[in-house]
């Protein structure tokens, strides 16, 4: 009888009340948490994270590949240690954020007509890229920073772009709410404490808050030193690996242990300078050794402090005569890599913690750290500190 008669009254619905009802039997949404103060609230936290997280992100993409205009510079030391974490860290709080602000204008999505006037229809076409970018980039950082990349395409490119379109639908959206968002923050200024079948608004955001601080901590640890035991779900542990640092790139995966090990190794250095050099490791070793404690910060949100010990890279850029203000490339014997070369302007080449390392706290260099020779300097990410350096190019 209940099934004859939700038939019946399917079939008498007009075109529009059935698309008014939507999935749902109208009524179905009944808490007051569905809000246009909370979505307000929720929303601006979530604007905050995407901001700085974006930001953030774009830093690392210039620092990686740099422009005319842009100079990224070698003080602080720890510097991309502190922006790099705050992308992972804010990124990772935007979990419980944005779930809670779905969830909340969930109902909204359903609303009979689609739009209103000029303005709700911009906002309402902002929702798709704003909202499958915004899962599409947390979705695939998660999985970046575990080192698992169940997909055919390259993840930073990907990242990078749908970073640009998300923002850019953000920036509408935002355009577009602006209104709605002040008058709900002023008109409804009574938070609702007397709900006895659920949430208040109050406790309901705290829960958020507290799931986004939770999430935060869980990962933090990896950057944030005495947060490490804490850090459940970081999956790397800072100081766990050769020497007390973990490995991103192993010299198995790079192929090139047999050219590492090679006791006849030389390292080139050409380019721009009088002349043409060839440096054995005995060469290097015999030559003035430095000491620096610097980071080694990874794009993926870990972090670890290292006691270097090497020669200066400004030590042989004087001693092949190269011109005031040269800028360096430097090449690992890795044959193939999107990582396997980098480049050091001026400012950095020229640092005096730019070391040509040999030893890692306090140990010959081992061989999944870049032995015989890697590339250390401030403010760089891990990615551009080349391991297994076989050739300096002089610019």
């Amino acid at each position: 009888m209940v099934r004859r008669f939700n038939q019946t009254r399917r079939k008498s619905l007009t075109p529009s009340d059935h698309l008014r009802v939507g999935p749902f039997e109208e009524g179905s949404f009944k808490s007051a948490l569905h809000s246009a103060r909370t979505a307000s609230i929720l929303g601006i936290a979530l604007g905050i994270c995407f901001g700085i997280a974006f930001v953030t992100g774009v830093l690392s993409h210039l620092i990686q590949n740099p422009t005319s205009w842009f100079h990224w510079p070698s003080r602080p030391a720890g510097l991309f240690r502190i922006t790099q974490g705050l992308h992972v860290s804010t990124g990772m709080m935007s979990i419980p954020l944005l779930l809670a602000k779905l969830w909340t204008v969930y109902p909204k999505l359903w609303k009979w007509p689609i739009f209103d006037d000029l303005t709700h229809l911009v906002e309402r076409m902002s929702l798709f890229p704003l909202v499958a970018g915004s899962i599409f980039l947390l979705f695939t950082g998660l999985l970046n920073i575990n080192y698992w990349y169940p997909w055919p395409f390259l993840f930073v490119p990907a990242h990078y772009w749908v970073a640009w379109i998300t923002i850019g639908a953000l920036i509408v959206h935002i355009g577009a709410k602006a209104a709605t968002v002040r008058k709900a923050l002023s008109s409804d200024t009574v938070l609702i404490d007397e709900v006895k079948d659920g949430l208040t608004r109050r406790r309901f955001l705290t829960l958020v808050g507290a799931a986004s601080g939770v999430v935060m901590l869980s990962f933090a640890g990896s950057t944030v030193r005495f947060l490490r035991k804490v850090s459940v779900l970081a999956p790397r542990d800072p100081a766990v690996g050769p020497q007390g640092f973990p490995v991103n790139r192993s010299s198995a995966q790079a192929r090139v242990a047999q050219f590492a090990l090679d006791p006849n190794y030389r390292l080139e250095v050409e380019g721009k300078m009088k002349q043409v050099i060839s440096l054995s490791l005995s060469n290097l070793k015999a030559m003035p050794q430095y000491g620096a404690e610097l980071p080694i910060a990874c794009v993926e949100g870990w972090s670890a402090m290292v006691r270097w010990r090497g020669v200066r890279l400004s030590d042989i850029l004087k001693l092949v005569d190269a011109a005031p203000g040269a800028s360096v490339r430097v090449e690992s014997m890795e044959r193939r890599g999107d990582y396997r070369t980098s480049i050091l302007n001026s400012t950095h080449a020229m640092h005096p913690d730019t070391l040509l390392a040999l030893e890692a706290n306090g140990e010959t260099l081992h061989l999944e750290h870049g032995f015989p020779v890697r590339l250390i300097t401030p403010t760089n990410p891990g990615v551009m500190q080349t391991k297994w350096v076989g050739r300096l190019v002089v610019l």
